[in-house]
């Protein structure tokens, strides 16, 4: 029995306005639900600029609770276009107590459930240690009345090991909402290699789990309020990646736009049985993984 799920990820630039950013992502999943778009991701962060770049106790004033404005906000717009919203924030749990989380609405408006940010970086440009507590959620699969999500986000696209675990769990696609960039000061040839290996990376993870992939960037020139840096140049190229890693839609690196595909969901049975990697792992042999380098 066929079943198709047709998917989106909204692209765009952010500026400090809280309300003017919401306002841009609504337009989009309306425009990806014109398009018959059940499932629509939002990229990471959404509702204003990457303030990661510098640490500042004052941008602690950006956090919300969940559930909370945005929350409430775009639950209301599920429900007025039966639709599941996937969208990213800046979580105040307590005073002193901060995630990077995503947060998924269902169809209904009610919250599915929420995932926070596992891997927190903490290089030039990206400091979010800072402000993010690792997430204590797990690598736990969401449950909505469309399909059951992988929700992880930006810095952990990087690990294979986060995409097997939320695979294993029996999540049936893999969600990045991302904010990624170049420095400005990189030579075109090292700004090409890191976009590349963005790109790789998120295939593979399609290709080792024979399951769809999303992921939504932010585009535009943002500065670094401190001066200490060039800023970042946030390259786009949101995606949807099919289950041998095939991209069945990819936006360019400054367009602000939806990308719509439909999936069909009984691929996962037919791939993987080509495939059948899960079968043959060695989960006997495994048990080094969990150390953090085998001197």
């Amino acid at each position: 029995m066929s079943r198709k799920l047709k998917v989106a990820v909204v692209q765009h630039g952010n500026s400090s306005d809280y309300q003017s950013n919401l306002d841009k992502s609504m337009a989009g999943i309306r425009r990806a639900a014109a398009q018959g778009a059940q499932l629509v991701m939002l990229q990471e962060l959404h509702t204003g600029l990457y303030f990661c770049q510098v640490e500042d106790t004052d941008y602690f004033d950006l956090a919300e609770t969940i559930p909370g404005p945005s929350t409430d906000t775009l639950g209301k717009l599920a429900a007025e276009l039966s639709i599941v919203i996937v969208c990213s924030l800046f979580e105040k749990r307590a005073t002193g107590l901060y995630h990077n989380t995503a947060v998924v609405l269902d169809t209904d408006g009610s919250m599915a459930g929420k995932y926070r940010k596992m891997h927190i970086p903490d290089d030039p440009g990206y400091y979010e240690k800072f402000y993010f507590t690792p997430g204590d959620l797990g690598f736990t699969p969401i449950k909505t009345s469309l399909a059951t999500l992988g929700v992880l986000v930006c810095w952990d696209q990087w690990y294979p090991e986060a995409a097997r675990l939320m695979a294993l769990a029996g999540a049936e696609l893999l969600l990045y909402p991302t904010a990624i960039g170049w420095n400005p000061q990189d030579t075109h040839e090292e700004q090409a290699r890191q976009r590349d290996a963005w790109i790789t990376i998120q295939r593979s993870h399609a290709v080792a789990n024979n399951i769809p992939v999303l992921s939504a960037n932010r585009v535009g020139f943002e500065g670094d309020p401190s001066g200490q840096t060039a800023g970042s140049q946030f390259w786009g190229s949101s995606m949807i990646v099919g289950w041998q890693g095939e991209l069945l839609a990819q936006a360019d690196t400054t367009s602000e736009i939806e990308l719509v595909v439909e999936l069909d969901m009984n691929r996962t049975e037919q791939v993987r049985r080509w495939w059948p990697y899960l079968r043959d792992r060695r989960i006997d042999a495994y048990t080094d993984l969990t150390r953090r380098y085998r001197d």
